[in-house]
């Protein structure tokens, strides 16, 4: 047996929710609403595109408005950004140790491909599991599931790491051991929503501990 690693995308591996919420903010100011953090946080945050504009649009086009979205979003990241403290060591780790890695996110494969090119992680993360290219997305565990399966890892080997409510459930239901990330929402909020146990960010100290307490032949993993 040996530990596998399944990293969230936006709000985990680069802080984007500022970028989502600007983008989001826009469409709807459109549409002459006016939406601000905390509806941004309950209504959208981790939630797939097509869900929110049919909730919030259903006159309207949602692939097309997803599309638009999505594009403005890449122009917004742009070709550069900072990944999130700590993760390079991690992954730096996990391939001393021969722990297997992938990316499983709702955003777009496009997204999640410009995402991961910005930050220069693109080349250490290739298995990427894409929400709206499973039977289901977050919060669903289909997504999970299928990275478990792309990696041939069972349930109890995987650690998810993760900052929405619904990446949380979506991780909880495949049976990975879940970490939320406080990159958005509080420690309480992310327990909340299922998270085992919250970090800061990849540099947090704790992180280290929680790693060695669940390597597979220190025993099953625990809360």
């Amino acid at each position: 047996m040996t530990l596998a690693l399944l990293f969230d995308l936006d709000g985990t591996l680069v802080h984007t929710d500022p970028l989502h919420a600007a983008v989001f903010a826009s469409l709807f100011a459109d549409a002459g609403r006016v939406i601000d953090e905390g509806f941004y946080l309950r209504e959208i945050h981790g939630r797939q595109n097509l869900d929110i504009f049919a909730e919030h649009f259903p006159e309207e086009d949602a692939q097309a408005m997803s599309d638009a979205k999505e594009a403005s979003f890449r122009a917004l990241l742009g070709d550069s950004a900072q990944p999130m403290p700590g993760i390079t060591a991690l992954l730096d780790r996990a391939e001393a140790e021969g722990w297997p890695v992938a990316v499983v996110t709702n955003a777009p494969r496009d997204n999640a491909d410009a995402m991961l090119t910005a930050i220069g992680l693109a080349p250490r993360l290739p298995v990427r599991v894409i929400g709206d290219e499973c039977a289901r997305g977050k919060p669903d565990p289909a997504p999970y599931a299928a990275a478990m399966a792309l990696l041939k890892v069972a349930p109890d080997q995987c650690i998810a790491f993760e900052d929405s409510p619904s990446g949380l459930r979506s991780a909880r239901g495949a049976g990975a051991f879940a970490i939320g990330l406080r990159s958005s929402l509080t420690d309480a909020a992310l327990l909340d929503a299922g998270a085992h146990v919250t970090i800061a960010d990849f540099s947090d100290p704790i992180l280290p501990a929680l790693l060695a307490r669940r390597i597979p032949s220190q025993g099953a993993f625990s809360a």
